[in-house]
């Protein structure tokens, strides 16, 4: 099998795992419909995966090939044992990740695309793929830079790309962990919990817990919030602005980055001016 195929029948193992997990064992009571939230979220992870076979057929583990294949990058310069380079590798993949997420709020243009993801009105195993297609094709040209840059070895991409995904689904989960494992595995990884907080309508709240795999980043960069100021039962997960069924439909989420800002609340360009 392909690594493509291999990385999507992983997935959907895990997403069907949480899935089960959630329903079993809900963190939160939704507010949305979930049929309607659950069709406009598949629906764009499926126009997403369109747009990047379009436009990057290689996807990431065919640019860390072709890296490879042309000598570019620090690790296909330099002498390092394989396993030194991918552990390597992966731990600079994920800090870029970190720092395009970081940029997706700070920056106004990136927000635009971004608020999309933040305005699903609850935090669900769907939430993890529901990303505008133009952002997700920014962010597979952000990790080609990285992997051309790094020549991270195609390995080491292909089970960033594996555990990403997972992780993702995993953090955006609406499942119920235990709060002594809770405390324990954040001190590794992003929980449920503690990426649940990003979801909070709270600015301040929002703008904090951007990891989405490893939660060291978050305690380095002092963007780390250890639980949201409602409580997580109590806290209102969405944007202030679109309070109602708007970001359930697939059309209107789509073309929400090109409406003009919402008029009763302040913009990204505000935040990063006062900033």
């Amino acid at each position: 099998m392909s690594d493509g195929v291999i990385r999507i029948v992983i997935f959907a193992g895990i997403f069907l795992g949480m899935a089960g997990w959630e329903l079993a064992q809900p963190r939160r009571a939704l507010v949305a419909l979930k049929g309607r939230r659950w069709l406009t979220n598949l629906s764009i992870v499926a126009i997403d995966a369109i747009a990047v076979r379009l436009i990057f057929p290689l996807a990431a583990v065919g640019f860390a090939i072709a890296a490879q294949e042309a000598g570019w990058g620090l690790f296909n310069l330099i002498a390092l044992p394989g396993w030194v380079a991918g552990i390597a590798s992966f731990i600079v993949l994920d800090l870029a990740v970190y720092a395009q997420h970081v940029a997706s709020h700070k920056i106004p243009l990136f927000w635009r695309l971004h608020r999309v993801h933040h305005a699903d009105r609850d935090i669900d195993v769907t939430t993890a793929l529901r990303f505008h297609p133009i952002e997700i094709l920014l962010s597979m040209l952000w990790k080609a830079v990285v992997i051309f840059l790094i020549g991270a070895p195609p390995l080491a991409v292909f089970v960033f790309e594996a555990v990403l995904n997972g992780s993702a689904v995993f953090n955006h989960a609406n499942a119920r962990l235990p709060l002594g494992l809770d405390r324990l595995l954040r001190l590794f990884v992003v929980t449920p919990d503690m990426h649940r907080v990003h979801h909070s309508v709270i600015r301040g709240e929002t703008d904090s817990n951007y990891g989405f795999n490893l939660s060291l980043w978050d305690r380095i960069f002092a963007t780390y919030v250890p639980q949201p100021s409602a409580g997580h039962e109590g806290m209102r997960i969405g944007l202030d602005d679109y309070p109602d069924e708007k970001p359930t439909h697939l059309i209107w989420s789509l073309l929400l980055p090109f409406m003009p800002d919402h008029p009763s609340g302040p913009t990204r360009k505000d935040s990063a001016e006062r900033n």
